[in-house]
């Protein structure tokens, strides 16, 4: 688009919240229209080859299989596009894990955590105090809090204790092999 990228360690903050709204930030903009060039871009891009180059944390599997096995029911609820979001679960071998995988609709709709949530818990007919949010951004905990769900935060990924905690977190666990103590607490 003609301008300069910031370095990659100064994108952080990026990660998590919607697309487009990370786009109208980097671009300095509140033009619509640019935001949804940006993101037409970056699709192009992440639709073959960007969305493939991420890797599973250490544990997550076997995390993921402790929690399955302790009769807990697992779904995806993330703004990436729901097309995106199968297509990833699904190269990493993960879907055995989930239900359902629900994201944001390629124009954005449901791409807040609030809406999300709330779209999962009214569809599949869950009580707030059935679910737990589990989540590394405070968009996580935020969109759980909003749907009276508790949030669990994870500290393996790019949100901190504080930003955690701050959002609405009711505890963190700090690895993936915690993960299956702490939900079994808040179950």
């Amino acid at each position: 688009m003609g301008l300069n990228a910031p370095p990659a360690e100064d994108l952080g903050w990026c990660i998590g919240p919607p697309l487009r709204a990370s786009f109208l930030t980097l671009l300095n903009s509140t033009d619509d229209q640019l935001a949804s060039k940006a993101v037409e871009l970056y699709r192009e891009r992440f639709s073959t080859v960007g969305l493939f180059e991420n890797e599973i944390y250490p544990g997550v599997g076997d995390c993921l299989q402790s929690l399955s096995r302790q009769g807990h029911t697992l779904s995806v609820a993330t703004s990436k596009p729901t097309v995106f979001a199968r297509k990833i679960i699904d190269h990493f071998q993960l879907m055995k894990f989930f239900c359902a995988i629900d994201g944001s609709e390629m124009d954005g709709t449901r791409g807040d955590k609030t809406s999300l949530i709330g779209h999962i818990l009214e569809r599949d007919q869950l009580s707030p105090d059935e679910a737990l949010m589990i989540g590394d951004r405070k968009h996580d905990m935020i969109g759980a809090t909003n749907n009276l769900v508790r949030g669990i935060g994870v500290l393996w990924g790019y949100g901190s204790s504080e930003e955690l905690m701050t959002a609405g977190a009711s505890v963190c666990a700090k690895a993936p092999g915690e993960l299956p103590d702490v939900v079994d607490r808040f179950s």
